[in-house]
């Protein structure tokens, strides 16, 4: 059964007063009321504002079979105006007609029992349970508002604490994973060599806390004939390969020195033997033969940057050889460089994360030059460390380093050295 009614309304309190009493009489409930009565009041605002009228049609549709909802169906038609508010944006959205007119479609309640179907009380009763209702609603609403709000800070707090824990957690494991492969790898460099006459001190610094083994590695160790055979070397890349790759040299140098072979020919040669198991290789190397009785110095290069010798009186040269290191064109040392060291006199090999700190190596070997002289009358197991910390006051370009001091002991009485020498160099 449908039944269909129309009015012609020219105030907004009347049109008001006409959509409540329909609600009311179809017990629509207080919320669906208020608004309904809000957003039809809205649509014709528009037509009141500029001195017009407006349609409402109310129809209401009840179902023959019993239980079933009706429907209310409400039609605001603004009879001029100008521009109405959209009705998805209504307090009580609505369908738009192809007239202009804002359409409602309201499930009705079903009917009270007993018969009763209207809403007793007169409108300002039912307005003022719609103010109650939209206030108790509001309150609703804060407190609401009020416990997502302390629940939010509760969270964030737990966050923040379990953030606060995983970093905590964290620097523990990269702690205890540093202080794992730094163990490894001191494990894996060779023991102090005690040697009358003679002082050996050694540094090294990663590029990084995250990466604490790398590429730069040394190896020392005394020979049959009792002279002392020392090893630097700088494999290519940071991390566990480039350490790996740095073992397989130096154990490689080994051999070959303990085989007896010419210390001009070892690069070459262990070259020769590296290459064919790993294609990707590439490391510069140094390597430094001393005989501590008599002082007498060789020196073999591998594209690795020359030994530094400061001697007792002060002087000063690079000891520079050619040559071309592992994993090279043509891979070797030109030559053998040879010189003596005297009673006092400095010999520091290091890799070039000491000297290309700031991405110049001429500037940072001149640095160097001015540290050592700053730090050569310290004991020597304290000038490699001294001599890193003044070449990296300024990092330009982070990278592993190694320095490593060799020193002749001084004579009892008194010093010997000569004067400034000046190597030229050729790169």
């Amino acid at each position: 059964m449908t039944t269909t009614d129309r009015h012609r309304f020219s105030t907004a309190a009347d049109l008001r007063a006409a959509v409540r009493r329909v609600a009311r009489a179809h017990r629509l409930p207080v919320d669906a009321r208020a608004r309904l009565v809000v957003a039809v009041t809205a649509v014709a605002s528009v037509a009141f504002d500029a001195g017009g009228a407006v349609h409402l049609e109310t129809t209401v549709r009840r179902e023959p079979e019993p239980g079933r909802p009706g429907l209310l169906a409400v039609v605001c038609r603004p009879l001029g105006g100008g521009e109405r508010p959209a009705p998805a944006e209504l307090p009580l959205p609505a369908e738009a007609g192809d007239d202009g007119a804002a359409v409602w479609r309201v499930r009705l309640p079903p009917p009270a029992p007993g018969g009763e179907a209207a809403e007793p009380g007169p409108e300002d009763e039912a307005l003022e349970r719609e103010l109650r209702y939209a206030m108790a609603r509001a309150d609703a609403l804060a407190a609401d508002h009020r416990r997502l709000k302390h629940e939010l800070a509760e969270t964030n707090s737990g966050v923040l604490a379990l953030y606060v824990q995983l970093e905590e957690r964290d620097e523990e494991l990269r702690r205890a994973h540093g202080k794992t492969l730094r163990e490894l790898e001191d494990a894996l460099r060779p023991p102090p060599l005690a040697i009358d006459g003679l002082e050996l001190a050694v540094h090294y610094a990663p590029a990084g806390t995250d990466a604490p083994t790398g590429g730069d590695l040394y190896d020392w160790f005394t020979l049959p004939d009792g002279s002392v055979h020392i090893t630097v070397v700088d494999a290519l890349g940071h991390g566990v390969t480039s350490t790996r790759s740095a073992l397989n040299v130096t154990h490689a140098v080994r051999t070959l020195a303990l085989e007896g072979h010419r210390l001009e020919s070892i690069i070459a040669r262990t070259d020769e033997i590296l290459l064919p198991f790993d294609r990707e290789l590439m490391a510069t190397v140094q390597l430094a033969r001393l005989i501590p009785g008599t002082g007498e110095l060789m020196l073999a290069n591998g594209s690795h940057p020359p030994a530094l010798v400061v001697r007792a009186g002060g002087a000063h040269a690079y000891l520079e050889t050619r040559g071309r290191g592992i994993g090279f064109p043509m891979a070797g040392s030109d030559g053998l460089l040879r010189d003596r060291l005297g009673p006092g006199d400095l010999l520091v090999l290091y890799t070039d994360g000491l000297t290309e700190s700031r991405k110049d190596p001429l500037e940072g070997e001149a640095r160097l030059v001015r540290a050592a002289l700053r730090h050569v009358r310290r004991p020597t197991a304290e000038v490699p460390g001294a001599v890193a910390a003044d070449m990296h006051t300024v990092i330009l370009h982070p990278d592993d380093t190694l320095a490593l001091a060799v020193r002749v002991a001084p004579r009892a009485g008194g010093t010997e050295g000569g004067a400034e020498v000046t190597v030229p160099r050729a790169r």
